[in-house]
């Protein structure tokens, strides 16, 4: 199953997932997570999920931003990735603040209309059937509420294109198998990006699932792009 597959491989490359990321993004998934969290001009106390949390760099990052939240939930169907954001959250004091769950993004067990936003990093390409993850995390949110999708994506000018390209598909598999010991892991990321929708494809998947003021912007050279989308007040 594609499913039991993207978690083991998830679990294997946990312990080099935070170097890999900060090495291979030259740390831009850094600025990355925080224009994300800004973008979304979340109120004081917040309600927050967070799909796909990882190691929980999102979590903080929005506790940076937000120190006082009402609820901040971390979500991850990779119990390794698991295991690290709870240290992580310890290690920063936050494990009293910010609450981790075993689950997918296509099975939420949230009730509707709970959450001032729904942030996900660099998971939705993950998901196969993503309008129907899109519809989950529409249906627990607040009125009002938005969604924040962060993913990785291919520069739209030739010249970067070119560079990111042999980067992507030939320097950065063999620095991620390297350090992590996963080839495949890191011969499927590019893959993974590649087959990813473009903007305004994946803003139209949004749309389909209720979603409306989607906007989109690209960042560092275009090779991350961020969805902001909102649920209608009625």
């Amino acid at each position: 199953m594609e499913l039991e597959f993207i978690k083991e491989m998830f679990d294997a490359i946990a312990p080099r997932y935070d170097f890999l990321n900060r090495l291979l993004s030259l740390r831009q998934d850094i600025y990355w997570r925080r224009y994300m969290i800004t973008a979304l001009h979340l109120p004081q106390a917040p309600v927050i999920l967070d799909v796909a949390c990882g190691t929980g760099d999102v979590l903080v990052e929005i506790t940076d931003q937000r120190p006082n939240p009402e609820l901040v939930v971390g979500a991850d169907f990779a119990p390794q990735m698991l295991v690290l954001a709870k240290d992580k959250l310890i290690r920063k004091h936050l494990d009293g603040r910010v609450h981790l769950l075993a689950g997918n993004g296509l099975a939420l067990p949230f009730p509707s209309g709970i959450f001032d936003a729904v942030t996900i990093a660099f998971g939705i390409r993950n998901i196969m059937d993503r309008e129907s993850a899109l519809t989950g995390f529409f249906d627990c949110l607040k009125p009002g509420g938005k969604l924040a999708v962060l993913e990785l994506a291919t520069p739209s000018h030739p010249f970067f294109l070119s560079l990111y390209l042999f980067y992507f598909s030939r320097i950065l598999p063999l620095i991620g198998a390297f350090f992590s010991k996963h080839l495949k892991a890191y011969n499927y990321l590019p893959a993974s990006v590649l087959n990813f929708p473009p903007p305004k494809a994946f803003a139209a998947i949004m749309k389909q699932a209720g979603f409306a003021k989607i906007r989109w912007r690209r960042l560092t050279f275009g090779i991350a792009t961020l969805y902001i989308g909102q649920k209608p007040l009625s």
